[in-house]
Order: C-alpha cells, then structure tokens, then sequence
C-alpha cells in the first residue's frame, strides 16, 4: 500500500540562525528547511497548530508531504530530521528533503503484523517477539509504502520469519544488505519456560543428591542424632546434683 501524500501549508522566512529561529516561534510557528538536489536550501515555517496535527498521525519521517508555499507548484519532500525539545518535547525545528522523480532514497517503514489469531503458535499460548517494528528500505520515490505486512499466521513456537521472507513492494530492497536479519518470531510462554527453568534447577540439584554427594548428606542425621542422646543425658546428671 502506497503513502499518501499529504500537503502542509508553509511559508517562507529570511535568513537562517537562531536569532529567525526564535522569531518564527514567537509567532507560534515552527522553523525549517527544505534542502536536497540542485536548488539551494529554502528556509521555511510551519503553523505550530498544523504540525502537531501532522505528527499525531503517526510515522511522520517515513512518509512524503507536499509542501506548499503559497507561490509556484508545492515541493515535494520527506521529512529528514525532526528537533524535539528535551523537556516538553514539543518540535523545535524540521528537515525535509526534496524529493525528485526516479530517485531512490532510504526510509524506514512501519511493519504491520497479520495473522495472529491462526498461528498454531499463538494459540498454543506463544509470545510474538517482534524484533523489527520498522524495516528500512530503499525505495523508489514514487513507490514508498505506507507499511509492509508480515504475515505470522503459520508460525509455531520456536518459529520465525527473517527479511528473505517478506514479501517487499517493487523496485524495494533491504538497506542493510548481506545479512538475512530476523523481523519476528514466536516464543515460548513466559510461564511454561520458568517452569522448564524451574524444573532444570531441581534436576541440576537432584543429582548430587544420588551421587557421591549423598554420604555427606547422610552424615548430618548422623551427627545430630549423636549429640541427643548426650544433651538428654547431661540434664539428669545436673539435676542429680541439685
């Protein structure tokens, strides 16, 4: 399935630095550039208000956005970059990349999990372990997923699916290449493998017990049945005295 690209409203600013920065969020506006092929950086702001609706969707750096300047045609970008502030984590400031035809760029996509429900796995009580929940990929500027499903629906405990069996959108590849990494798998329940865990540590402690370690655990009664006899012993014989 293909992003939609959506527009943002945007307008343009003088000079770069901190100091337009600032003023830009005086204004309840939030400071970017546009930068990327042939034309030079454009400085850019962005509605706070509008932003922030944006980022609520979701997987804002992996999809592409029209940005429309209110002059010419709107600029086709992808977010690159995303400045947050530390404390209350409200956006500072915003990178996007100008996208052009018949490029190829490095974006990660979410990943969508199906299937669930009819794994023999999961219905046996397995945990899914969802090693990758985003897979970059290089893809075609005109052909970046929105997401890519993997499905699960034939995993069983112990089970897996690595990258070589996703299926991925044409025209992508992986980004990390040479190495056929795990994107999930179905684990065992956690409480049937502490009691596998539990069961091991009895058996591990079981086999001194019926080993050579056995005389030295028959000695204990031994002993103490020895000093018995003679504490009882001690107590008439004072009382004799007495």
């Amino acid at each position: 399935m293909m992003a939609e690209i959506q527009t943002i409203a945007a307008q343009t600013r003088d000079g770069a630095g901190k100091g337009p920065a600032r003023a830009s969020r005086r204004e309840g506006r939030v400071p970017g550039v546009i930068y990327g092929g042939p034309e030079k950086p454009q400085m850019i702001s962005i509605e706070y208000a509008a932003l922030m609706k944006v980022l609520k969707r979701g997987g804002f750096l992996s999809h592409q956005f029209m940005v429309d300047l209110g002059e010419g045609a709107p600029v086709r970008v992808i977010p690159r970059d995303l400045q947050l502030d530390p404390v209350r984590d409200f956006p500072l400031h915003v990178d996007f990349l100008r996208l052009f035809k018949g490029s190829i760029i490095n974006v990660q996509i979410p990943v969508h999990f199906t299937g669930e429900e009819v794994s023999p796995g999961m219905k046996r009580g397995g945990v899914m372990n969802v090693v990758r929940h985003e897979i970059e990929l290089l893809c075609p500027v005109d052909d970046i997923p929105d997401h890519i499903e993997v499905d699960i629906s034939e995993l069983d405990i112990g089970d897996g699916i690595h990258i070589s069996g996703v299926k991925l959108p044409e025209g992508a590849r992986p980004a990390i290449r040479g190495r056929d990494f795990t994107v999930v798998t179905v684990a065992a329940p956690v409480v049937e493998k502490a009691v596998a865990e539990s069961a091991d540590a009895v058996g591990a402690e079981g086999v001194p017990a019926t080993g050579g370690a056995a005389k030295a655990g028959d000695a204990k009664p031994a002993a103490g049945g020895a000093k018995a006899p003679a504490a009882a012993a001690a107590k008439p014989a004072a009382g004799g005295k007495k």
